[in-house]
């Protein structure tokens, strides 16, 4: 596929003007794909944003319930404006798509479901961009580290990720003897920009190896779970852990709250680490939020974190690969979570699988899923955006 290079001017007139006056874009689009192919090899080093479609004749393998859901949550996010949150709420600092149609491509997937494994109309309604790697800082990283040293020019890296599924107690137990914590009632009622300016809250005064001591056994720090060392080590770790404490109790869900201020510090191995996460009980697992009473709640098989800071929030990703029998296979799923591991990353997303209990449940679940796609921003065609616009069928939400 030819590769053909657009700077910011020309991508917005793709987006906005395709499906009119179609001899000119004809035309255009003959000059750029020249352009494309006289300038791709000096430009291949940084990461680049064509226009280009995936094999569309593939097997989906797409949850549309769960990528709604994940649609719903992510758009109820970015409609609360750029000021609530600019570093990710913007149209992208690459791969710029307008911030209306990218909630237009999020209220369409849901209000057609049953239609998101149908290659025509795939084809019908949505325009690709095919990104390709950021392989001068691939190079830059590769040195010992495999999957990017092998990474293809024309490939993503698709790592995974996983919540972590703990056996958990409501008592301490001798298997179980650790607890995850939530916020001290000292600052319960404070606002994270109160509590900040209150260094003697409990929050503050201790690292985790005093914790796993028992520093704060008679503080008021409620308890909200015992877990075995491991299990609370991969939640303070992973973010979000799956606690079952099974019985009728069942199953419950904790995502970080708050910590103690203390950086991590990579010179030390993950137990000997002084940084300490409180944790809160939330209803579903969490993605992207700027703080933790304003996160996203994601669905496994539909999530995508990635570098937002640079893409922005919520727009619509299709990987696409060849499974064992060659057969190509596509994914859809949402750049909806992000973290550390992603500043200044133009080569990689990380797919968020499922809950499993560790890490070796994890690899054999998803060790059929490779680790290099091909990868398309997937938007909805501009005739169609202001078609829900106008009203016909059921309407986009007023503040689109």
């Amino acid at each position: 596929m030819a590769a053909t290079i657009y700077n910011r001017p020309t991508f917005y007139l793709y987006l906005m003007d395709a499906g009119k006056a179609h001899g000119v874009i004809a035309i255009r689009m003959k000059i750029l794909l020249s352009i494309g192919v006289l300038f791709s090899t000096a430009m291949f080093a940084a990461p680049t944003f064509t226009v280009g479609k995936p094999i569309l004749a593939s097997s989906y393998q797409v949850n549309a319930a769960s990528l709604c859901a994940t649609a719903n949550e992510t758009l109820a996010y970015l409609n609360k404006g750029a000021g609530f949150d600019p570093a990710v709420i913007h149209a992208g600092r690459v791969a710029p798509v307008p911030l209306w149609q990218v909630k237009a491509t999020l209220v369409f997937i849901c209000q057609h479901q049953s239609m998101l494994k149908n290659p025509e109309f795939i084809n019908k309604h949505f325009d690709f961009i095919h990104w390709q790697p950021d392989m001068q800082k691939v190079r830059s990283l590769s040195a010992h580290k495999p999957l990017l040293k092998n990474l293809p020019a024309d490939q993503i890296l698709m790592t995974k990720y996983y919540v972590h599924l703990a056996k958990a107690s409501s008592k301490a137990t001798a298997a179980k003897p650790y607890a995850l914590y939530a916020l001290p009632q000292d600052e319960q009622a404070l606002t994270l920009e109160d509590a900040e300016k209150r260094p003697d809250l409990i929050r503050h005064k201790y690292g985790k190896q005093a914790i796993l001591t028992g520093v704060l056994h008679d503080k008021a720090v409620p308890v909200l779970a015992y877990l075995s060392r491991d299990d609370l080590e991969s939640a303070l770790l992973q973010g979000t852990v799956v606690a079952d404490f099974g019985g009728k109790t069942g199953k419950k869900i904790f995502n970080v709250h708050r910590n103690n201020n203390i950086s991590y510090d990579r010179t030390q191995a993950p137990y000997a680490q002084q940084r300490y996460w409180y944790f809160k009980e939330v209803d579903g697992i969490k993605g992207y939020g700027k703080d933790a009473d304003h996160k996203i709640t994601v669905n496994p098989d539909v999530t995508f974190a990635a570098d937002l800071n640079q893409f922005g929030l919520g727009k619509l990703l299709l990987v696409q690969y060849a499974d064992k029998s060659r057969t190509p296979v596509i994914r859809l799923g949402i750049l909806a979570d992000t973290g550390g591991a992603f500043a200044d990353n133009l080569y990689q997303v990380d797919f968020l699988a499922g809950s499993y209990a560790g890490k070796q449940a994890h690899y054999q679940a998803t060790r059929h899923l490779p680790d290099y796609v091909n990868a398309y921003f997937m938007v909805l065609k501009k005739e169609y955006c202001t078609l829900y616009k106008r009203g016909s069928g059921k309407s986009l939400p007023a503040s689109l």
